[in-house]
């Protein structure tokens, strides 16, 4: 806590906007927009790939929340002033930090994929003030930050070794087959783990929440990876300004389906989280199994 007053004496109103941006790029849509932007119309085996990390590195992240239970700053420290704008997104328990997580994998990916010293320096910097940034906005202690640093980089190392091993269809699918089961672990931890004194209900209905909406990612990736092994093998080739109608249409498909089935499937699960699960499912089905297959009718655009 002592580093975190430390850093809270240099906060200024300009230091906040900046960082309050910073920050965002540890969030969700960070994944998803990179992710669709890889799979789609780069590299469809680093889309995966990428994909893939991301959401390993936070069902790993989500089940270290739910076995430490570490509370957030401001609650070990009543006196210790948050930026109030950072809040809202502190969700969960304290440790480790999910936004350095995310950011770790995400950039720490394309390092990887890519292998260049500009671009690896660049994703350091910027993973290096995500983390930062959780510290300055007093949502995150040292610890949480330096934990997931670390998680962040063995998440990275460990999937792209994974994959490199992983050449066969079989290979492929143990993979694979190996990270819906962890999602499946994590559910079952977060539902049915004994409570303990340091739970708190707000936190623990968040992680279930999340727990969920991981398991049903890692099926439709799973599914998504087979129907395009078998069936689409689709190809990411396209002129420059039919790539860019690519990933706007398709972006925009995936966003409706997120946003338009939450309130559906909620009804129709009587508000059961595993709407969460299904929504999430739907989500990266269109997005990895569905949209891929109008890649060849982009393909064709701009040719005479």
């Amino acid at each position: 806590m002592q580093l975190l007053y430390a850093i809270q004496s240099i906060r200024t109103p300009l230091l906040d906007g900046v960082f309050s941006v910073v920050t965002r790029l540890g969030e969700e849509t960070v994944l998803l927009v990179i992710g669709m932007l890889i799979i789609w119309c780069i590299n469809k085996k680093w889309g995966f790939r990428f994909l893939l990390a991301g959401l390993f590195g936070t069902a790993v992240n989500q089940l270290l929340k739910a076995i430490f239970l570490v509370p957030r700053p401001w609650v070990i420290d009543p006196e210790f002033e948050i930026v109030e704008s950072a809040r809202e997104a502190a969700t969960g328990y304290s440790f480790p930090s999910g936004h350095t997580q995310s950011a770790g994998t995400v950039f720490g990916m394309i390092a990887m994929w890519l292998k260049r010293r500009a671009v690896t320096a660049a994703c350091l910097v910027v993973i290096l003030l995500v983390g930062f940034s959780r510290m300055y906005l007093g949502v995150h202690t040292p610890y949480d930050v330096g934990v997931s640093l670390i998680t962040s980089a063995l998440t990275v190392f460990g999937m792209t070794a994974l994959c490199e091993r992983a050449k066969t269809s079989k290979q492929k699918a143990a993979l694979l087959s190996g990270l819906v089961g962890f999602a499946l672990v994590l559910v079952l931890y977060v539902t049915f783990a004994p409570k303990r004194a340091a739970n708190v209900a707000e936190f623990d209905a968040h992680g279930v929440q999340n727990a969920w909406k991981l398991l049903g990612s890692m099926l439709g990736m799973a599914i998504a990876w087979y129907v395009d092994e078998r069936y689409t093998r689709f190809d990411t080739k396209a002129v420059w300004w039919a790539q860019a109608l690519k990933l706007a249409a398709g972006f925009a498909v995936v966003m409706l389906v997120k946003e338009g089935g939450k309130p559906v499937l909620r009804a129709l699960l009587n508000g059961h989280q595993a709407a969460e699960a299904i929504r999430y499912f739907l989500m990266v089905i269109v997005g990895v199994g569905v949209w891929p297959m109008t890649f060849k009718w982009f393909a064709k655009l701009g040719k005479k």
